[in-house]
């Protein structure tokens, strides 16, 4: 196991140099990785392929696609971004103004998962570099193939006391998390995100945790039935089912259900073919754990559709399951896997109580035609982004944040909001050396009325 501490030394020693400050060196850094990835994108797209038996077009579309748009996206902005911005100063400071200087935290640690390898470590990355940071990033150990990537993709474009990769498994994310850095960005289970906010809470230092839970869908009777179906298929199966913002369960209004599913089983018959398992575009499970447990869950359910799997390849069928209980184990848990419960509701008014009364999730898709319970939902329930009318879709932007909320995590990223996750905005106010008000010096005798009169 690497020396941390050694490493971390070397990286603040380089973060007081400064370099890393200036923009313009942040923008070059940026768009070294941007040449990388072009160079590389075969490389990128066989590491994909391996861990997770993700086909060229999703690997572009959901990882790769994601992260240059975020660089593009980023150069662009960032010289405004960083600069010193003025903002009005009250009355009683007379004469004086103020700034808000944008300045990096320090050293960041990034521990990203294994569903989406390179994007959700290097997206996070944008951010850190953006802001000026040095970082050690620690991608997952299930993931190795991309992983592997990862660590020699940085060794090749920044130097070590810059950025830095650990490469390994829980021994390595435990010695990380036992040393002190000045901001944590995790991604991954709210189980480990509780455990990383524990030790954070030993150094005193910020987190951002980017968790999960069961993301809901509800679907209304006034819903255009036929594309939902089709939009929730490709948003529940995108990755075999292991996306953190992945429809986790329906909840459809009872006098539709039949004819949603009806469409649905039609389109996962027609984007993966009658034996999806057989389809060399169809992802795998990461691993045999996976696999086990998901397949564990699918014990004692009534199969609508699917239900097979293949042990050999650790690919699952996409699976709609019917008369699901709230107390069944598929519903106790995120199932980040290809495995669909479908569950009724008679109004809206019950949807609305349904899932107010679990845990705010990451995620909620709400297909309607019908302005007012479109309204009625986005104020009534709280979680952490999601869409009308589609799926998934929204975290794929740079010009909104995404990030959870209670228990599905804290913080957001994305465009703006990962420059500003990685920033200290340090407010500063410069007083004239002109006039010096006396106001607020002792003896102050008669002196509260005229502040009450000014503030």
């Amino acid at each position: 196991m690497a020396d941390y501490k050694k490493i971390l030394q070397k990286q603040r020693a380089y973060f007081r140099k400064g370099e890393c400050k200036d923009v313009e060196f942040r923008i070059a850094a940026l768009k070294k990785m941007y040449a990388w990835m072009c160079k590389n994108e075969a490389l990128i797209m066989e590491a994909l392929h391996q861990d997770l038996h993700k086909s060229e077009f999703e690997a572009y579309a959901t990882e790769i696609g994601i992260v240059k748009e975020e660089i593009k996206y980023t150069v662009k902005h960032l010289r405004r971004w960083a600069s010193p911005r003025r903002v009005p100063t009250p009355i009683t400071q007379f004469p004086s103004r103020s700034f808000i200087y944008p300045e990096p935290y320090g050293v960041v640690l990034i521990l990203s998962p294994w569903n989406y390898p390179f994007q959700l470590t290097l997206a996070p990355l944008v951010g850190a570099i953006s802001a000026g940071n040095c970082a050690v990033v620690k991608p997952s150990a299930y993931s190795a193939n991309t992983s592997e990537l990862i660590a020699r993709m940085i060794r090749e474009i920044f130097p070590p006391e810059y950025i830095t990769v650990i490469e390994g498994g829980r021994k390595e994310n435990e010695a990380l998390l036992n040393e002190k850095f000045d901001y944590i960005f995790f991604t991954g289970s709210v189980n480990v995100g509780r455990i990383v906010m524990e030790k954070a809470a030993k150094h005193l230092t910020p987190v951002s945790l980017e968790l999960g839970g069961k993301s809901p869908c509800i679907v209304d009777e006034t819903a255009n039935l036929k594309l939902a179906a089709k939009r929730i298929v490709w948003g529940k199966f995108l990755n075999s089912g292991q996306t953190c913002v992945a429809p986790d369960y329906i909840l459809v209004q009872k006098s539709v259900k039949d004819k949603l599913v009806k469409y649905m089983k039609r389109y996962i018959a027609k984007m993966y073919g009658a034996e999806p398992c057989s389809n060399p575009e169809y992802p795998k499970m990461i691993n045999e754990k996976h696999f086990e447990r998901v397949t564990g869950l699918m014990k004692d359910t009534n199969i609508l559709c699917g239900g097979g799997s293949n042990a050999s390849t650790l690919q699952i069928e996409p699976t709609i399951l019917d008369k699901v209980a709230w107390e069944s184990p598929v519903m106790q848990e995120e199932i980040f896997g290809p495995l669909l419960p479908v569950l009724t509701f008679y109004d809206l008014k019950e949807a609305i109580e349904l899932v107010n009364a679990r845990p705010r999730p990451l995620a909620l898709y709400f297909f309607t035609r019908d302005k007012d319970r479109e309204k009625e939902v986005l104020k009534q329930i709280s979680y952490g982004g999601g869409c009308i009318n589609d799926t998934v879709v929204h975290l794929a932007t740079s010009y909104m944040p995404f990030g959870g909320v209670g228990d599905s995590g804290m913080g957001g990223y994305h465009g703006k909001a990962s420059f500003e996750t990685f920033t200290h905005q340090k407010s500063i106010m410069k007083k004239s050396l002109l006039v010096d008000i006396p106001i607020r010096y002792a003896p102050f005798k008669n002196k509260l009325q005229i502040l009450k009169k000014i503030q």
